[in-house]
């Protein structure tokens, strides 16, 4: 408590002793700071007290500064000054977008499919900002988030750790897709026991998809085969095409451009929610929140562009 008192005291004699030497008057001071002249006075001599030092040179009701004055005098205005404008400077920083940095960390399908759009936007809008995208597993994500090397993670969550916040942005639906005159193209109505016949193409084993895959399997006692297994929904996507074996892929991945039977799968397998994942701990920069808002106003566009790709209802 006494350091911060002393330091509190130190900035008013600080303030005092500036504006007598603007002033060349202590009571023309204390008008100024709105304080009574003996107030002013005490702070001067307060001040002198600290340093031993003298400060003026009192001749008659006129004061001139010493050489000790006026080496303090060079030292504590630009403080004084900028203590005046702290709030100003402060305010108008924090909320400064034109410059800055911005890291993201995301999943490989989420940087290609769900954020080319709000990049694009917030680069374009906030040239200065430099931008980074980490190209990373969820696992990897919550690491760089949690230290620091991050702003922020984009992407789907299936369990959210207590000091990590997740906020649920736009879910995407999943579908089966299959290469061209794909026998399960002919199906009306194609069941869980269908799809399970077939060997699939899953991301690897530690991603989220096979998770979900594997549960929605298990919990209908169905066996299944992963002939395949391998990173990125256009990777998948290719081999598909070829006829290595079949996938559940979510319907933003698809263009409608795709040669490929798409099949929705809504009724057996869920939707992935892909949000915004902070630090409950830690308030997010102006440019962060920018670039949240941009996201979220992108992706009405980018649920459009993925539901072209079904070819069946």
């Amino acid at each position: 408590m006494r350091t911060f008192r002393y330091k509190q005291n130190r900035l008013q004699q600080l303030r005092g002793f500036c504006a007598v030497v603007e002033a060349l008057s202590v009571s023309r001071a204390a008008s100024r700071l709105n304080l009574t002249q003996p107030t002013v006075s005490l702070q001067v001599q307060s001040l002198e007290r600290d340093l031993a030092a003298t400060l003026f040179e009192r001749r008659g009701p006129k004061i001139e500064l010493t050489f000790d004055g006026q080496l303090l005098y060079e030292l504590a205005r630009p403080l004084v000054e900028g203590l005046s404008t702290l709030d100003q400077e402060f305010d108008a920083r924090r909320n400064n977008l034109e410059r800055g940095k911005l890291a993201i960390a995301a999943g490989e399908s989420t940087i290609h499919y769900v954020l080319p759009r709000a990049v694009q936007q917030f680069a374009s809008k906030h040239p200065g900002v430099a931008l980074t995208l980490n190209n990373v597993t969820g696992k990897q994500g919550l690491e760089q988030l949690r230290d620091r090397v991050v702003d922020f993670c984009v992407g789907p969550m299936l369990d959210t750790p207590a000091d990590i916040a997740f906020e649920p942005v736009v879910a995407f639906d999943p579908v089966l897709i299959a290469a061209l005159g794909h026998p399960l193209a002919r199906v009306k109505k194609v069941s869980l026991r269908d799809i399970s016949r077939y060997p699939l193409i899953l991301p690897p084993r530690h991603l989220s998809t096979w998770r979900q895959v594997e549960m929605v399997f298990l919990q209908r006692g169905l066996p299944y085969e992963v002939r395949l297994e391998m990173g990125g929904w256009e990777v998948i996507k290719r081999y598909v095409e070829l006829g290595m074996g079949i996938s559940i892929v979510m319907s933003v991945c698809l263009t409608g451009r795709d040669r490929l039977e798409v099949i929705p799968v809504n009724r057996y397998f869920p939707k992935r929610v892909y949000g915004v994942v902070s630090l409950n701990t830690r308030t997010l920069s102006p440019q962060a929140r920018e670039f949240i808002a941009l996201f979220k106003e992108s992706l009405s566009k980018v649920q459009v562009s993925g539901a072209r790709g079904y070819r069946r209802g």
